[in-house]
Parts: structure tokens; sequence; C-alpha cells
């Protein structure tokens, strides 16, 4: 089948500066004219032409709303740009790590392999016609595209006057595997539609020692839940959970995936998840049911993860660190030992302590996964995670929700693998994160949320607490006039990290106010959200003291958030009296 090129006029459309999670605006944004199209002839044009003309790419998403619509627009402007085969997966559905681990490991039956991918997705945030759609670019490395790419990207969409596309090309079926062949001016053009579950189990596999969790998972005495809000995730649950790993069917929750995520939020929290949180025991009110031993939930596109025990809480941050430091027991992959870890600036210094102990490599790095991507290439990070809900390794270049669950399945039966037969207790999640505090300590530790504040106000609150940081003895004063029994401040900055592997320097990563006790306060502005503004605010308090790491973790952070909300001004600026979202 025979197509033709035709070059469509445009012009300039603001507003298409790409974050570090890509592009993401609401549904009727990317609906007017040009818009998508403009967009994604801007990345063609940012990349050299090797990456382009004759190429293989990727072209999936978590399959929000929208995404069948901009899969064919992608395929056709792709076939009109020259780029020699799409690979789509089936339905348009594949998670954000799959499309990573695809980059890197997948091979045509030619023996070809994808330079890069266009994902479709806007993560955690809500899918549906009046909801969020994005648009992100990953690189022949796997991971997300670096700064030089998506300011190129930027710059073109201010000048772009044209691009080509195949308009006479007909609609692939998405709903099939196989390979449909058409003909154009720069020959042959192929698009294989195929299910990428079949990579993704292969490599997790690869990983983990399915055998010993499947032994886990057949214990009467050991139950499990996982949710994946509709997400993509449900496009490899089934695979994964049941027939690979035995688990019940009805350990699956919301594992059929939607255009709208049912109408939910896809986000892994204690605040979005609300099923799973209460089958764990953790809702406002008692179901009369057992919760089971273990849970978790990922996001709309599957990169991120939340895990539970029975009536109990991991933090993202306690969760990378305990996946560090039981890595290389616990998980196959690791045997050999860990090239270093790494952790965003905003989450907790629970890795750190884990990296001394154990004399590994550690960095701190701006929040963003290409950042722990560059780590990785050259050999320096083998487990990463963020406070975001975000964990992964050097497997592939993205965070990866269902990697960090199988992480904690492996350890959890790494602990309990003379315990499955029997009568003995097995040791749970629980168990787990408090021998790890009684080893290492504990970091209390959370998240204020302030969704959609104006944008203006968001700016202003930022500078006060930079303006603050010009006298430490003025901020001490300050806090000592809101809470005595608070430690002094010992310094406070504008994170900047210098990139160890490339020399370059990234700016204005968040405002910190460093406590003497080892104490923090975080101030960071998103750009994870649509419209307006999102502030967020970390609070974290160490403690050594065996006898002091049982309290609860509001209680114990109870006079370092009433420092933060007051040194902040915060509803002063906002006109916020509570925060949006808790974790």
């Amino acid at each position: 089948m025979a197509f033709k090129v035709t070059l469509v006029s445009t012009s300039p459309i603001d507003g298409q500066k790409p974050g570090t999670s890509g592009l993401r605006k609401k549904v009727k944004v990317f609906k007017q004219p040009n818009y998508l199209e403009n967009f994604v002839q801007a990345t063609f044009n940012a990349l050299t032409p090797e990456k382009v003309k004759g190429a293989t790419l990727v072209v999936s998403g978590d399959g929000r709303y929208y995404s069948k619509d901009a899969v064919q627009i992608i395929i056709k402007m792709a076939a009109a740009n020259g780029v020699r085969r799409v690979w789509v997966g089936k339905n348009t559905l594949m998670s954000t790590p799959a499309v990573s681990a695809v980059i890197r490991e997948r091979s045509g039956a030619d023996g070809s392999k994808a330079t890069g991918a266009f994902i479709l997705t806007a993560s955690h945030n809500p899918g549906g016609p009046t909801e969020d759609f994005g648009i992100k670019y990953n690189m022949e490395n796997g991971g997300p595209a670096p700064e030089s790419i998506t300011d190129k990207i930027y710059e073109n969409t201010k000048t772009i006057k044209e691009y080509p596309i195949a308009a006479d090309l007909p609609n692939v079926d998405i709903s099939a595997v196989g390979v449909t062949s058409f003909e154009g001016p720069e020959g042959k053009f192929d698009v294989e539609v195929f299910d990428s579950a079949d990579d993704y189990v292969k490599l997790m596999k690869s990983i983990f020692d399915f055998e010993s969790i499947r032994k886990l998972l057949s214990s009467p005495k050991f139950t499990f839940c996982y949710d994946a809000l509709h997400g993509v995730a449900g496009a490899y649950a089934h695979r994964i959970f049941v027939e690979e790993l035995g688990a019940q069917e009805s350990a699956l929750l919301n594992c059929v995936p939607k255009e709208d995520f049912g109408g939910g939020h896809p986000d892994p929290n204690l605040t979005y998840a609300k099923e799973l949180v209460a089958r764990m025991g953790l809702g406002k009110s008692d179901t009369g049911v057992e919760p089971p031993e273990f849970g978790a939930a990922a996001d709309g596109d599957a990169d991120r993860n939340m895990i539970l025990g029975k009536r109990f809480f991991v933090t993202p941050s306690d969760s990378v660190a305990i996946i560090a430091a039981n890595a290389i027991g616990a998980i196959p992959y690791f045997s050999s030992g860990l090239k270093g870890v790494a952790r965003s600036m905003p989450t907790s210094a629970a890795l750190d302590v884990v990296a001394k102990s154990l004399n590994l490599k550690f960095f701190e790095v701006p929040t963003g996964w290409k950042f722990f991507g560059n780590l990785m290439d050259a050999g320096m990070c083998s487990v990463c995670g963020e406070e975001s809900f975000g964990t992964g390794s050097d497997h592939i270049r993205e965070k990866d929700g269902i990697w960090a669950v199988l992480a904690w399945m492996s350890i959890l039966a790494h602990k309990n693998k003379d315990s499955i037969d029997g009568d003995t207790k097995l040791v749970m999640v629980e168990d787990i994160v408090r021998q790890h505090w009684a080893t290492y300590g504990r970091h209390y530790y959370t998240r204020y949320d302030y969704e959609n504040v104006d944008a203006g106000k968001a700016k202003e609150l930022m500078e006060h607490l930079v303006k603050l940081q010009s006298s430490i003895p003025e901020v001490n004063k300050i806090v000592k006039g809101i809470r005595s029994d608070v430690a002094n401040v010992s310094s406070a900055d504008e994170f900047e990290y210098k990139d160890p592997v490339d020399g370059s320097i990234s700016k204005h990563q968040g405002i910190r106010y460093l406590f003497e006790d080892g104490s923090r306060l975080v101030f960071r502005l998103s750009g994870t959200g649509s419209e307006g503004a999102t502030i967020r605010l970390y609070i974290e308090q160490y403690e050594k003291d065996a006898s002091k790491i049982g309290r609860e973790s509001q209680e114990a952070l109870s006079p370092l958030v009433d420092i933060a909300l007051k040194l902040s001004k915060m509803e002063e600026f906002t006109g916020r009296s509570a925060p949006t979202v808790i974790t």
C-alpha cells in the first residue's frame, strides 16, 4: 500500500516547553489544530538524522484518553519523516518502564533495534476528555531525553512553520498483533503491533528468582493484593502475578486498563489508592475483613509504586533504602554487588545511612530520572529512588513500579525461605521495616502537596524563602519563636548539582533548610501538573534512639510541620489552610 507525503503549514504555539517529564496539558489543549503535530515535528527536528531516517521508533503509552488518536497521528508523521518502522503496543498499551526495556532489549525479526520512543502519558495525573494528556521522548538508552534535546525541542516549537505527514496513510489496526507494511517516497515503512508483556516478563525473570517468589505466594500464611488503579500496569499484572507467580485472580484490584482510569486519580498514595488502602486495613473505618499481608499499587503508566504491609505504610524513602540494604542477598541480579546507590534530593536520607554502612558509592541528585540515568550509563549506580513513589535499578533507565513490587516480594521470600513450610510465623513487611529502623535509625518523613496554586503566588513564596536564607541567625530567631524544642538551623541553600559524569550544572533545584540534628525542610515547585503550580513541602527528622523510633510519624514531625508552615507563610501566600495531599 503506497502513501504520499503532504507538507502542512503551521505556526508556533505558546506553552510547548517540555519539563523533565515531557509535555503535559489538558486533552482540549492537545486537540487544538497542529498542537500535537508541532511538538512531534519539533522533536524529529531536534534529533540527529540517523535517529529519524531509516530508524525504528516505539510509540505507545498508558492508554489514557486521546492515545489512540495520537498514535495514528505520530505513525503518519513518522512515515513522512522517513522513519523505517514503528513498534506499537497492542491497544497502544506499554508501560513507561516497558518502553525503556523494549528500547534496550528488543530486536525485530530483521535484527532492528529502536533508537527512541514517543511515550504518551501524563503519568499519575487523571485521564479522560476533560483531564490530562502528555507526551515525552526517550532516547536510545531507554531514558528520558536530556536537557540538551528538550531545549532544542522547545526552541523548534517557537519557530516551526511546517510539518510533513502521510495524510493518506490509513489508520493501522492497533488492536491486533501483526505487521502492516506500506510503500512511501523513501521506500518501505512498517508498523508492528506487539504485546510488550512478553519482553517485560522475560526481563523480570532474568532479574528475580521467580520460583522463590512463587513458593512464597503459594503459602497459605502469605496473602497479597495488587492495585493497578485502572492504569497500564493492569496489562502486565495478570501475566506476572497470576500466570507466572501463581497468585489468585482475586488478588488483583482495578487491573483492567481504562482511558479514564475508572474515573479515579491514578496516583499510588494513601489519598488516591482508596480501595487498596481500605483492603490493607489503613482506611478510616474497619471493614471487618482481615487484611492481606502485602499490598502494592501502581500509577497510570506503571513507573511508580506504593508498598503496604498489613495496616502498615512503607514510605518510598524507606522502601528504596530497604531494597538497597537487602538487594545482594535477595535479588540474583545484584548477587555480585551494587555499583552504587542514589536518591533525589527531597527523598529522605535513609538511603545515605545504608550506603555509609555498606560502604557504597552514594549520590544525591535533583528530581528527574535522567540524572539517575547518567550515573547508570557510567556504571556508577545500581539502585535508586525518589520520595514521589519512584524506585528502580540499572536494568532500564526509568523508574519501575512492578520491579519494586517484585523486589519486595524477593526480600520477603528471602527472609522466609526457611519458614514457608510448617507453623513458623512469617517475617512480614512491618517486621522488615522495624528491623531496618533498629539497625539504621528511622527517618520520620512526610510530604505536603499544595496543588493548582496560583503560579504567581507560588513564585512569591519561594522568593520569600530564598530571601530568608541570607541570615541564618534571623531564621533561628523565627524558628525559636515558633517552637523552642526544635534544633537550630545550621545552613540553608538552594540545591545545586554538578553531574559527575558530564559536568553539567543544575541550579535552583529546591530550597533547603538543614538543622543541626539532621532534620530537613525542603520546598520545591513541581512541574508534573497540567495547570497552576504545585508546591511540595518535605519534612524529615532523623532518630537514632531505638526507644523513639516507634512514634506516629505526624506526631514526631509536628514541631517541624509547624515551623515549615509559619516560616514559609504558606497560608498567607497560597490562601490554603491545608495541603491537597499528605504522604
